[in-house]
């Protein structure tokens, strides 16, 4: 009987310490599953996220681009056809006295110097002109090119150069200033001012060409007719 009320108690202690060991192994499976879960679901939304940005940016910046390649193609396949009638058509007249002098003395086999006077005038009227539409390009608001001492200073030049080439009294040297003028005011619009449309750059580039071989033949007949003439009146006066 002693033994037996010994022993009762510690049975009793016994299975109470096995349930409490069963409650907490419950607890501890219950605990540490979540957790287990947790720990692996999170590197797969990660990665899912990963993969995610990775097949969505590049879609993204495709479709930005696009606009962008597709302006500056059609900027690129510009061409004097896109021009508007009215500047290509008075660019064209303005070209006109440029080529019909230097043509009319070289079909006529003679040199004319208030001709050819006339051709550096309008030269330097022309290449003035070209320098003041860099003036009016920089002055309004919204322009890309501000009012600033170099823009404004700049359009000056073939002015200036213009103005110079009427004081020259040979012909020769006013042309040559005339061509100067021409050419500074063509690598202004072409190279300084990228916000001028390309149709217009064009326009540009072919009408100094024109302009500038149409005064160098101006000076290349000049000197060929003179020395023609030359020859001539030693000619007559061998013979006399």
């Amino acid at each position: 009987l002693q033994l037996q009320k010994l022993t009762g108690p510690r049975l009793l202690l016994c299975g109470k310490n096995e349930k409490t060991w069963s409650s907490l192994g419950l607890c501890l499976r219950r605990n540490v599953c979540p957790l287990s879960r947790s720990s692996s679901l999170k590197p797969a939304s990660v990665y899912s996220t990963h993969l995610q940005s990775f097949h969505t940016s590049p879609l993204v910046s495709k479709k930005k681009t696009r606009p962008d390649s597709e302006a500056e193609a059609q900027k690129q396949e510009e061409s004097l056809k896109d021009a508007p009638k009215p500047a290509l058509y008075l660019s064209l007249a303005g070209l006109v006295p440029f080529v019909t002098i230097p043509l009319a003395m070289a079909i006529q086999g003679t040199y004319y110097p208030e001709v050819a006077f006339a051709q550096v005038t309008y030269g330097a009227v022309t290449a003035s002109f070209l320098g003041g539409m860099r003036w009016g390009f920089a002055l309004p608001e919204n322009s890309p090119a501000k009012p600033d001492w170099l823009n404004l200073a700049n359009s000056t030049v073939p002015a200036l150069f213009a103005w110079q080439a009427l004081l020259f009294k040979d012909v020769t040297q006013g042309a040559v200033m005339v061509v100067m003028a021409l050419g500074i005011a063509l690598h202004y619009d072409v190279a300084l001012l990228p916000p001028y449309p390309r149709w217009f750059k064009i326009l540009r580039v072919w009408g100094t060409v024109v302009m500038v071989l149409s005064l160098l033949a101006t000076a290349a007949l000049k000197l060929i007719l003179e020395e023609q003439r030359s020859d001539g009146r030693h000619k007559l006066q061998n013979r006399n």
